[in-house]
C-alpha cells in the first residue's frame, strides 16, 4: 500500500485513478477486523507519495506543471492557491478520482508552501478520505462483493465498453481537436485567418 501510495501522487508515473481506495476497500470487506490498519496504511502510503512529489515540485518544477496544464491554467491555479491554500489541499485530498490532485501537490510544491500546513491538511484529507474508505468497505464490502460474483460478466461488459469509449474519446482528442486548437492558437499568434 506504501509503493501504491507513491505511485499514485507520482508527478510522471501514476497508478490508475482510484487504486488505492478500492484496494483499501477491498481489503476492508475482505478483512473486517483490520479495517482501521488497512485504511492507516492507505494514508500514510499516499501522505508520503504526496509529501514526495511536494518536495520535488519545491526543486523547480514550475515548468513542468505550466507545461502540463499549460501556462494560463497554471496562472489560475496559482491565484486560486494563494487564496484559498490549505483548503485546496485539504479539498483535493477528499476528492475522488479522476480529480487531479497531483496538480495541488505540485502547486504547493512549487509556490513553496508551508510544510506543516501542507502536511497537516494532506493528512487530515487523506484519512478522513481513507477511513470512510474502509469503513464503509468493511459493512457493505461483503454485498458489493457478492453482487460483484454474481454479476461479473455484466460488469466486465460494462468496464470494456467504459475502456472503449474512453480510447476513442482519447484518439479523437489527439488526432482532432488537440491539432485542430494548436492550429488556430498559432494562427492566432500570427495574425492569420
Amino acid at each position: 500500500m506504501i509503493v501504491l501510495g507513491l505511485l499514485d501522487n507520482a508527478p510522471f508515473v501514476s497508478a490508475p485513478p482510484g487504486s488505492m481506495d478500492v484496494c483499501v476497500i477491498l481489503l476492508s470487506a475482505r478483512h473486517p477486523s483490520l479495517w482501521v490498519y488497512y485504511a492507516f496504511m492507505g494514508t500514510v502510503g499516499e501522505v508520503l507519495g504526496g509529501y514526495l512529489t511536494y518536495r520535488l515540485a519545491g526543486k523547480g518544477a514550475q515548468q513542468t506543471l505550466e507545461s502540463k496544464v499549460g501556462q494560463k491554467r497554471a496562472q489560475v491555479i496559482y491565484k486560486g492557491f494563494e487564496r484559498f491554500g490549505s483548503m485546496t489541499v485539504l479539498g483535493g485530498a477528499l476528492l475522488p478520482p479522476p480529480f487531479p490532485f497531483t496538480t495541488v501537490l505540485m502547486t504547493a510544491g512549487v509556490m513553496q508552501y508551508p510544510r506543516k500546513k501542507f502536511l497537516s491538511a494532506l493528512i487530515v484529507g487523506r484519512g478522513v478520505r481513507f477511513f470512510v474508505g474502509a469503513y464503509l468497505g468493511r459493512i457493505y464490502g461483503q454485498q458489493i462483493i457478492s453482487f460483484f460474483s454474481r454479476h461479473y460478466r455484466t460488469a466486465m461488459y460494462v468496464l470494456i465498453a467504459i475502456a472503449i469509449a474512453a480510447g476513442i474519446g482519447a484518439l479523437i482528442y489527439f488526432l482532432w481537436y488537440r491539432p485542430a486548437r494548436a492550429r488556430k492558437k498559432r494562427e492566432m499568434d500570427t495574425g492569420h485567418k
